[in-house]
């Protein structure tokens, strides 16, 4: 079989790399894709050059795309860690090995030109991009949030010489049979030993007036420390804003707030809609804004996005106060669970969080490095 690689550059190319994961997952019950138009976009070519460098490469069989991948440099990274890193991501490829190791080489390749000595991933740009290759889980609808893949990925990864570098675990939590008000006074009590309380937020514009820049700079603080992550650049923070939009509701987000209205702690919940997305393929097609709409309205799943405490917030009981609210959440307007996405396997301080609700651990992802000749 002749393969022939490409790097993206074409009109025609874009569109083959934006449209390849819909036809490979086609009929899949599990993949949820990610908004069509937020895809383009980053395929424009000018998208967070700025703060990284990246190249898009794709696989072909004759004329028909048989695999693709992104290379991302990433200088505020590897700033941050000093090192001398490229990821990849968006990797998607029918079961061939040869397909992969043109890809992967493509990658390697990027890595060695620009003078960097390994390769990491699946890693986007930041830390609210999809990230990890799934490694257990395969018949769990996936987040909106976070990409779906087939088993046989793992096989190729490992294949061409990468090692697992950390895992994220994942989890539904359920409401426990009865709320616990307990827990409540506890969080009360301890909101009012610090001083704090819950920022009223009257609609989504609001929240984001007052408190947009903030929620960047204490997740920034909050997340400093963690696997490959990188403060947020103020250019990109409307973009994330623009791309989670028309799920921020207040009655899925807590701010606690000091006596100053300066946040201090975050809980940030979406409305589920990946099955909204499924048949759009991801484009905001009438049907599909339709099913949005609904799911945004009554939800059947949430998700858990994100938490965030400042460091000095960390040990003094203030995370009680998140807990609660999502178990409130959970038990109001028919909810049938949450999702909490990623939490990093040695973050034992959310984890062990998860024994305060009825939790399975339903899926795996995995980061790899593999260090260059």
């Amino acid at each position: 079989m002749m393969y022939r690689l490409k790097e993206v550059k074409t009109r025609k190319e874009r569109k083959d790399f934006l449209d390849f994961p819909l036809k490979l997952y086609a009929g899949n019950p599990y993949f949820v894709p990610p908004l069509y138009g937020d895809e383009k976009k980053i395929l424009k070519g000018d998208y967070h050059l700025n703060y990284c460098k990246q190249a898009f490469y794709l696989v072909y069989d004759g004329k028909r795309p048989v695999g693709r991948i992104q290379a991302i440099l990433s200088y505020a990274s590897n700033e941050r860690r000093k090192q001398k890193r490229v990821r990849f991501t968006r990797f998607d490829a029918i079961d061939d090995i040869e397909v992969a190791r043109l890809l992967f080489g493509a990658v390697e390749d990027f890595a060695r030109k620009e003078g960097m000595d390994e390769v990491c991933g699946p890693l986007g740009y930041s830390d609210m991009d999809r990230e990890g290759l799934l490694i257990e889980g395969f018949e769990e609808l996936s987040t909106f949030e976070e990409q779906y893949n087939y088993p046989y990925y793992q096989k190729l990864i490992e294949g061409l010489g990468y090692q697992k570098e950390v895992d994220w675990l994942e989890h539904k939590l359920f409401a426990p049979k009865v709320l616990d008000e307990r827990i409540g006074a506890i969080a009360d009590k301890m909101m009012k030993r610090n001083g704090l309380h819950m920022a009223v937020l009257k609609s989504t514009s609001d929240m984001i007036k007052r408190y947009g820049d903030a929620f960047f700079e204490l997740i920034d603080e909050t997340y400093k420390d963690l696997y490959m992550t990188i403060a947020f650049p103020e250019e990109e923070r409307k973009e994330y804003i623009k791309a989670f939009r028309l799920l921020l509701s207040p009655y899925y987000i807590r701010i606690i707030v000091d006596k100053n209205d300066r946040p201090v702690a975050i809980g940030l919940c979406f409305p589920s809609i990946g099955k909204a997305l499924q048949k759009s393929g991801g484009k905001l097609t009438l049907p599909c804004l339709i099913k949005i709409l609904k799911a945004v309205k009554k939800p059947e799943v949430i998700d858990l996005g994100l938490i965030g405490i400042l460091p000095e917030y960390q040990n003094s009981g203030v995370a009680w106060a998140i807990f609660y609210e999502i178990m409130k959440m959970l038990h109001e307007g028919g909810v049938s669970h949450c999702e909490t996405n990623l939490n990093l396997e040695d973050n034992t301080g959310i984890l062990n969080n998860w024994s305060r609700f009825e939790s399975v651990l339903h899926k795996r992802r995995r980061a790899y490095l593999k260090k260059l000749d």
